[in-house]
């Protein structure tokens, strides 16, 4: 259930980048990953469960990259630096995980919105430490933290919705701004003109955690033909037929053998299927079977298609 899982979050990823939360249905998800709706509903509850799924998801990478980076320093002002850092970095490596948390979830849904919120206020609560180290002794008002996050917030899905600069590139702007009612004009100033870290790469150049369909980490995304292929390699095998082009391309109901070589060829360079066969070329046909990896994917595949919608 993993994988079937692993390709509804990723289908739901994809379109609701693409399309908008408030476009995208149950009917889209469920075409776009290649299961059954009695396989999404094995998952979820509804849409709306879906769309929670996938952004706690990219919650929980924002998490393993932002805390850290925060808690590495003890002084406030270098912690909501080295937090903002990792973030804006993070967003910027991962455009899908930044529309997600940013824009998206203002439309999906009163669960989805609870979350957000819950986040922000945990954001406010870094901020407002702030007032600790505040330059006067009456301080900023009590709604300057959360105006404050607020104000960083928008600027941040003003950037994305118009596909400007890099958001690392608004750290010193944005840090000047959150500093300033804390720690006063001088330490804006000085905010304005610090040099910004390198920055370390996302681990495994992962997009939005483990939203990522099996298929696209290996170049690939997943299609009906991809799944008729796959399964036609495996009922050949199963049946002691050996899996030549041809007789996979008419299991798998393709008549063009261009195309069927082409797709056979890419699940090869993938590591989804191996040829034993001497090949064409040595007057001999291609042979093929599923790898390991790919009987995995096949059987994850058989699974949710199998299942009645």
């Amino acid at each position: 259930m993993e994988i079937q899982r692993a390709r509804i979050l990723a289908a739901t990823i994809d379109a609701v980048c693409e399309r908008g939360v408030a476009n995208v249905s149950v009917a889209d998800i469920v075409e776009r990953s290649g299961v059954s709706r009695r396989t999404f509903y094995k998952a979820f509850s509804d849409r709306e469960d879906c769309f929670l799924a996938a952004f706690d998801v990219a919650l929980a990478t924002v998490r393993e990259t932002v805390l850290p980076a925060y808690l590495a320093e003890s002084k406030w002002q270098e912690r909501i630096r080295a937090g903002l850092v990792a973030l804006l970095g993070l967003l910027d490596g991962e455009p899908k995980t930044a529309r997600l948390l940013v824009c998206e979830s203002l439309a999906g849904g009163p669960r989805m919105l609870g979350r957000r919120e819950q986040t922000l206020a945990l954001l406010t609560s870094a901020v407002e430490d702030g007032r600790a180290h505040a330059d006067s002794a009456v301080g900023p008002p009590p709604l300057t933290a959360e105006g404050l996050v607020g104000g960083v917030l928008s600027v941040i899905h003003a950037r994305l919705s118009s596909g400007r600069e890099p958001l690392v590139g608004l750290t010193n702007q944005l840090m000047s701004m959150i500093v300033l009612p804390y720690l006063g004009p001088a330490a804006a100033r000085r905010e304005l003109t610090r040099p910004l870290p390198a920055l370390a790469p996302v681990p495994g150049g992962r997009q939005t955690g483990s939203l990522s369909d099996p298929f696209k980490d290996a170049g690939m995304r997943i299609t009906y033909r991809t799944v008729r292929v796959l399964s036609a390699v495996a009922e050949l095998g199963e049946e002691g037929i050996s899996p030549s082009n041809r007789l996979v391309g008419e299991r798998a109901g393709m008549s063009d053998q261009g195309q069927v070589s082409k797709l056979l060829g890419r699940l090869q360079r993938i590591g989804l299927i191996a040829n034993s066969g001497l090949g064409p070329g040595l007057g001999a046909p291609n042979e093929w079977s599923l790898t390991a990896k790919g009987e995995e994917l096949t059987n994850g595949i058989r699974l949710s298609m199998e299942e009645p919608a």
